[in-house]
C-alpha cells in the first residue's frame, strides 16, 4: 500500500511540474480573457445577455488567448481554469465593468 501512495505522489509531482507557468503580461491577457468569458456566462445563464452577445465575448477570449498566450490549447485552458477558480463571479463582474475596454486596448483581436 506505501508503494502505490509513493507511485501517486510521484504522478502528482510530474503532473505538477509539467504545468506551463504563466507571468507577466500574458498571466494579464489569461485574465482579460477569463472576464470575458466569465462574463458572457453568467449574464446569459442569468438572463441579462443573449447568446449571440455571449458568444461574441467567448470569442474575443479565445482570440485573446490564441494572440496574446504562449503555449498548447490544453495549457491555456488549464491557466483559465486556474484563474476562474481564484476569483469570485462579482469580482470578474466587477473587473469586466472596469477594465473591458482597457483589455481590448491592450490586448487587441483584429
Amino acid at each position: 500500500m506505501r508503494g502505490f501512495a509513493l507511485i501517486l505522489a510521484l504522478l502528482a509531482t510530474n503532473a505538477t511540474a509539467g504545468q506551463r507557468i504563466y507571468e507577466g503580461n500574458e498571466v494579464a491577457a489569461i485574465r482579460c480573457a477569463n472576464m470575458m468569458a466569465m462574463t458572457g456566462v453568467t449574464l446569459n445563464g442569468a438572463g441579462l445577455m443573449g447568446d449571440s452577445e455571449k458568444d461574441v465575448l467567448i470569442g474575443i477570449s479565445v482570440l485573446i488567448l490564441e494572440r496574446h498566450v504562449s503555449g498548447n490549447w490544453t495549457e491555456k485552458k488549464r491557466a483559465m481554469e486556474a484563474m476562474r477558480d481564484r476569483r469570485d463571479v462579482d469580482a470578474t463582474l466587477q473587473d469586466y465593468q472596469r477594465n473591458a475596454p482597457l483589455c481590448l486596448t491592450r490586448f487587441p483581436i483584429n
